[in-house]
């Protein structure tokens, strides 16, 4: 009897080295992950405030004197205040057609049976294979016909039908794992697909929508061919244009343009923090489930 106590013991003892060393395992390569992604970004961060030539000696180690004037030169050079609202107004308005119209069209994708429904679904999936680069040419041709060159539209347009497969397949994928039995209960209390849609599938579908929605800002926020492409008066610039400023014909402000980056930066990460739970929930049952 206590022989056996005794190897019950044993093994639970090295079950729960097992399962420590496991974890111990996981943390640690958790960690040296999380320090090959943050490293450039504190890279950047502190190469921000080094003068130019101290960052030519040194471009590795911590600035001597913090040299705030390279924020003050970025927002000049880069004349972030006026992109920042040319990136803002372009990416929201983008960001709102595309989730709009990517939930209604996820709604019905989802959650009702028509011929030609999954050639439909196979066609937007396969948006995602279509690299954007290739459309450039195609894509100016159109808006040059269309009159839409050096205009908003000429970067809403594409941003939408870019961003709109990435989002239809999220969305589908998410409210396909809905039961049925809850759009019947809606039913009986007399609502229609509109209702139902607005009142209960989309309240339902947050974590998926947060996913969508901060995928759509990033893309929409970062996005530099179509704006090199189809925009060519400065007043209407984004920012990804602006930071461009910095690299000249002989020479590149490198610091300034950290600055302006680091700048860049800050409302992503923001809005990234806010909804970081909404976006993993997303992510995991969105992915998963369907």
């Amino acid at each position: 009897m206590s022989e056996s106590v005794v190897n019950y013991d044993t093994v639970s003892k090295n079950a729960r080295k097992k399962k420590r060393f496991k974890r111990s395992t996981i943390y640690l390569i958790l960690l040296v992950f999380t320090i090959i992604n943050a490293y450039p970004i504190f890279w950047m961060i502190m190469n921000s405030f080094k003068t130019g030539q101290e960052f030519s000696f040194d471009p590795f180690g911590l600035p001597d004197d913090w040299v705030f004037v390279n924020y003050v030169e970025a927002w000049v050079t880069a004349n972030i205040g006026s992109y920042f609202l040319n990136s803002l107004f372009v990416g929201i308005v983008a960001l709102f057609i595309c989730i709009l119209v990517g939930a209604l069209a996820s709604y019905f994708l989802s959650r009702f049976q028509f011929k030609g429904r999954n050639l439909l679904y196979g066609f937007f999936v396969v948006g995602l294979l279509v690299p954007i680069h290739a459309t450039l040419v195609p894509m100016f041709i159109l808006m040059q016909k269309l009159g839409f060159i050096n205009t908003h539209l000429a970067l809403i347009f594409p941003y939408v039908a870019f961003n709109l497969p990435i989002t239809i397949f999220l969305l589908t994928s998410f409210m396909g794992s809905f039961p049925k039995e809850i759009e019947e209960s809606a039913i009986m209390d007399g609502c229609g697909p509109f209702r139902i849609f607005w009142s209960i599938i989309l309240p339902m579908s947050r974590p998926a929508l947060a996913t969508a929605v901060i995928l759509n800002f990033i893309n929409n926020w970062n996005e530099f061919s179509f704006a090199l492409v189809l925009i060519n008066d400065d007043a209407l610039s984004t920012l990804p244009l602006g930071l461009a400023n910095f690299a000249g014909q002989y020479s590149t402000n490198y610091t300034a343009q950290m600055a302006g980056l680091t700048m860049v930066l800050i409302p992503t990460i923001l809005f990234y923090l806010v909804m970081e739970k909404q976006i993993v929930n997303g992510m995991t049952q969105g992915a998963v489930k369907g």
